[in-house]
C-alpha cells in the first residue's frame, strides 16, 4: 500500500517563493505518484522519501524566483525522478522539456504528468550521444539536479545557452572545486545562491558561457 506523505512546509514559505495553492494540489499528485512508483523503481534515495516535500519538492521549487519573467520554455537535463522538472511543470506556465534516457523513468515522468494534469514534453534521449538534436527547443532556462559534474554538465547545456538560455543548477558543497575544474574548458559568468534546503548546497546561476 502506497504511503501518504503530508506536506509539512508552512503555506507562508510556499507563498514566499511564488507557489500557489493550486500548484500545491498538483504537487500533492506528484508526491503520490512518486511514492507509488518508488516501490517499483529507484526514483530518489529511499531514505529521503519520508522527507520528499523538503528534500525534493521545496528544493526544486526554490528555482522559481530565479526564473526570468519572460520564461516560456525550460529544458531539464537528466530528469530522472522528475526533480526539478516536474515541480517546475506544476508551478509554472512555461513549457518544460525533460531529457531522460532511462525508459522506466520516462514512463514515470509521463504518468506523473498525467496524474498532475500538466502538459510537458518528455524526450527519451541520451544527451552525450546527441548533444544538439534537431528537435532541441529554444529555451530561456536550462536546469539540472544531481546529473553530472559541472564541466560535463556545461557541455550538455551549451547548445541551449549559446542561444541565450541561462543555467540554474543544483550543486553541493564541492561547487567551488567544480567551478575551478570547469574554468579550464569554459569561460563562465555565474552567481551562487544559497540553498533554502541545505546549508552546504547552492543554486548555481550561470548567466554566460563560452568555450575557452
Amino acid at each position: 500500500m502506497t504511503q501518504t506523505i503530508p506536506n509539512p512546509i508552512p503555506e507562508a514559505q510556499w507563498a514566499a517563493i511564488n507557489v500557489s495553492r493550486e500548484s500545491l494540489t498538483r504537487l500533492e499528485a506528484l508526491v503520490s505518484a512518486a511514492a507509488a512508483w518508488q516501490e517499483r523503481i529507484n526514483l530518489i534515495s529511499p531514505a529521503t522519501l519520508p522527507e520528499i516535500w523538503h528534500r525534493h519538492i521545496l528544493d526544486s521549487a526554490q528555482l522559481v524566483p530565479l526564473l526570468p519573467i519572460n520564461t516560456m520554455k525550460i529544458a531539464d537535463l537528466g530528469s530522472g525522478g522528475g526533480f526539478p522538472a516536474l515541480v517546475l511543470a506544476a508551478v509554472q506556465k512555461a513549457e518544460v522539456h525533460m531529457f531522460e534516457a532511462n525508459a522506466k523513468k520516462v514512463a514515470f515522468l509521463e504518468e506523473a504528468l498525467r496524474q498532475m494534469k500538466v502538459t510537458a514534453k518528455v524526450h527519451r534521449q541520451r544527451l552525450e550521444l546527441n548533444v544538439a538534436p534537431p528537435s532541441m527547443p529554444d529555451v530561456q532556462v536550462v536546469t539540472a539536479r544531481a546529473f553530472a559534474p559541472l564541466t560535463e554538465l556545461l557541455g550538455y547545456a551549451a547548445p541551449f545557452m549559446t542561444k541565450g538560455a541561462k543555467g540554474l543548477f543544483h550543486k553541493g558543497q564541492d561547487v567551488d572545486t567544480e567551478l575551478t575544474a570547469a574554468a579550464k574548458a569554459w569561460n563562465i559568468t555565474a552567481v551562487k545562491h544559497s540553498s533554502l534546503t541545505d546549508s552546504r548546497a547552492v543554486i548555481l546561476e550561470v548567466k554566460e558561457l563560452t568555450p575557452c
